[in-house]
């Protein structure tokens, strides 16, 4: 059964009554879901050449995978959209749009085949090929950009992780002042020690005997946080590896830091150079997202039909004349839409490659002798889905 998360795009052939096709079918949908009318239009589908059988049987083994393909560039594109916009569904309604126009307003206000760039005159392979290096061109620079964008928002989360850490962990650059550490000292230096809360007391107590050679009241607190107090005490270096060692045994943390104005300068451009280029990249790739779901949407929508036609052709055969339907089900009353459009082209099941069930208890069976490359299930008439984009 199809998704009721998805637009139904249909193809009949046309038997010459195709001004009354669409309000009957509309009249019907009506009738039998009174709740929710599902939205329909009827579409026209493009007399493409049909080329030789064996080409026709060929695209239709591959046209489902490039299908799949095209399906997931669309899909990542919208991701990216809502990892760009922290998933909120009212922004992200905002650039889903195909040529400025929602997705809904774009299939079902007038959908026509863009001969401007996929002439009809063409082959249908040409044509696929040109859909195919389209959306591949989408989906490398889709895949680039986000590379490009994710190293540098990568660099500046861990930057900015640093400032926003506890003690033990976070950069010291903006916390350490130049008055609390010595410098320039041939026999001493100052450590940073990373104390937990519940250990304060016992630092106080210890640390002048941790090791030899720790100059006596030389502690003094730099800084606190919920988890946390810094502390600086001057040692002699020459012991300076072994007071890191007891400050380790005592769960104490000795923080490697060099105080140093142009180390300090040099890492307060290079987060301003992080955050200035993550905001610019991010610009421009919720840019290009949102030009590349209405190119991507466009290219899948056109290989839908274009999957509509072949598969028409090979099961109602020439002349190659066929109404399109989009249908947008209402969830609530799929499996009425269905049956009203199981029943309404149940006299296509001959032509379709699909006998009728048989007196004295006979099954439906697939006549049709291309029947084995279809992928899904089976109707009278020709029907692929493009999924709804869910806000």
């Amino acid at each position: 059964m199809p998704s009721d998360e998805s637009t139904w795009l249909i193809a009949i052939p046309n038997d010459g009554d195709a001004e009354g096709f669409l309000p009957e079918i509309t009249s019907k949908l009506a009738q039998a879901s009174r709740s929710s009318q599902a939205a329909v239009t009827d579409f026209a589908i493009p007399a493409f050449k049909t080329g030789t059988l064996d080409a026709l049987i060929t695209l239709s083994e591959e046209l489902p995978k490039q299908d799949a393909f095209f399906t997931s560039t669309v899909a990542k594109t919208v991701d990216t959209l809502r990892n760009l916009l922290n998933n909120d569904p009212a922004k992200l309604a905002q650039h889903i749009l195909v040529n400025e126009r929602s997705v809904d307003d774009y299939i079902f206000n007038g959908w026509k085949w863009n001969e401007g760039r996929y002439g009809v005159q063409r082959s249908l392979r040409e044509t696929v090929d040109v859909l195919n290096r389209d959306m591949a061109s989408i989906d490398n620079m889709m895949k680039s950009k986000l590379n490009g964008y994710n190293l540098v928002k990568g660099s500046l989360v861990q930057m900015q992780r640093k400032k926003t850490g506890n003690l033990s962990v976070r950069s010291l650059v903006d916390i350490v002042s130049q008055e609390d550490v010595i410098q320039d000292s041939e026999y001493m230096q100052t450590c940073l020690v990373a104390v937990p809360k519940t250990l304060t007391k016992e630092w106080n107590t210890k640390y002048e005997r941790l090791t030899s050679m720790v100059v006596p009241r030389s502690s003094s607190t730099i800084a606190s946080d919920d988890e946390y107090t810094l502390f600086c005490v001057v040692i002699f270096k020459r012991v300076h590896d072994e007071f890191v060692q007891r400050c380790r045994e005592n769960k104490f943390i000795v923080r490697d830091f060099v105080y140093s104005e142009e180390q300090i300068e040099k890492q307060r451009e290079e987060l301003e150079v992080a955050d200035t280029t993550e905001k610019e990249l991010w610009t421009e790739l919720l840019r290009l997202s949102r030009t590349n779901f209405s190119e991507s949407f466009q290219l899948l929508v056109h290989l839908k039909i274009l999957r509509l036609f072949v598969e028409s052709v090979l099961r109602y055969g020439l002349p190659a004349n066929y109404v399109g339907l989009a249908i947008k089900p209402d969830p609530k009353s799929t499996k009425k839409t269905l049956s009203v459009l199981t029943n309404q082209f149940a006299y296509l099941a001959p032509r379709s490659g699909r006998s009728k069930k048989q007196k004295g208890g006979g099954t439906d069976e697939f006549i049709g002798e291309y029947q084995t490359l279809l992928e899904q299930e089976f109707f009278d008439f020709v029907l692929y889905e493009v999924p709804w984009i869910v806000f």
